[in-house]
């Protein structure tokens, strides 16, 4: 940890109270010059600070981006962000990912942007992701794992960004079958699980994940407001996105690991537990034609397990779900 780190590692667990010159000077063993070196490093990266003779300094206000160096100090990982870039803006997070990995970068490396300019979801279908209102990120992961098991990571980030929602927010997510998360019955947050293959072995995934995490009702276009919302809308509350998105990768990081040790029986455990698709009557449309029934599990592979009307099970791979009830 940087010096810089290390004194915004005080300021912020002063919690807005003023900590003295000398004891940052003690602490980091640096000079007093160094300690007001090291508040104007801050200062430039967005950080705004009351300086009062005697008293010390006292964190006022924090920048809005996500920002680096606070998510270094939020991350409770080991791997996962630990390689962090972070940009103004971007195509897509997705594509700045698969040329890191392409590159050799190793695993857990992330990039999280501002804002993306062409940013996608499943299907092909354009993700809206404006500049400052929520997390666009993606996540590089080399597992070794069958590739026909690979939809099980679909699955895993999704109940690690679920779990992080509701854990760092209070809001009631949950998840509809692969990848949606909503709150409501609409839609938070999407997740795009993208694998390169070589030789009928996989190489590498990247975890793509989407959340509107701060708009407000009027940032959405008018063909979005009806079917998402937003952690801020949800909750009330300015949600702090850096914070945040490292909650979501200490938790992704923490289930991602437990898969590789324990297998997935414990994800799809978790999975059913948080799915808005359990139980219910749902549709499932895909090259085949539509399929309804009656969610009732995943099958091992990841698959959603649907009983017909006729009490026939199926298990279906891939398609647009829709609730019916």
């Amino acid at each position: 940890m940087t010096k810089h780190e290390e004194l915004l590692h005080m300021l912020l667990n002063a919690e807005g109270e003023f900590v003295s010159g000398e004891e940052i000077s003690r602490n980091l063993s640096i000079s007093r010059t160094a300690v007001w070196k090291h508040v104007n490093k801050l200062r430039d990266m967005g950080y705004e600070f009351e300086a009062v003779s005697r008293k010390g300094y006292r964190l006022v206000t924090k920048p809005d981006s996500i920002n680096a160096t606070a998510l270094q100090l939020a991350l409770e990982t080991t791997v996962f962000g630990r390689k962090a870039i972070i940009l103004n803006s971007t195509l897509s997070t997705q594509g700045d990912v698969q040329h890191l990995a392409e590159q050799g970068q190793g695993e857990g490396a992330v990039v999280l942007a501002e804002e993306q300019t062409g940013g996608r979801g499943r299907f092909g279908r354009k993700w809206y992701s404006p500049p400052g209102r929520g997390i666009w990120m993606s996540v590089l992961m080399r597992p070794e794992l069958a590739l026909q098991n690979t939809p099980q990571l679909t699955l895993l980030t999704g109940v690690a960004v679920c779990r992080a929602i509701r854990s760092y927010t209070g809001a009631d997510a949950g998840i509809k079958w692969p990848n949606d998360l909503l709150i409501d019955g609409r839609k938070v947050c999407g997740i795009l699980l993208e694998s390169t293959v070589e030789d009928h072995e996989l190489r590498y995934c990247i975890a793509g994940i989407g959340v509107d995490v701060n708009f407000d009702p009027q940032d959405y276009p008018e063909d979005l407001i009806s079917i998402a919302t937003s952690l801020k809308m949800e909750t009330g509350q300015t949600v702090d996105r850096t914070k945040l998105a490292a909650a979501i990768l200490s938790e992704l990081e923490r289930l991602y690991f437990l898969y590789q040790k324990e297998g997935f029986g414990v994800i799809s455990s978790l999975w059913e537990a948080l799915s808005v698709s359990m139980n219910r009557e749902i549709k499932v449309a895909n090259p085949q034609g539509i399929i309804e029934g009656t969610a009732v599990g995943l099958d091992p592979s990841g698959a959603l397990i649907l009983e017909k009307k006729n009490g026939v099970r199926v298990s279906v791979y891939s398609g647009e779900v829709s609730l019916v009830n």
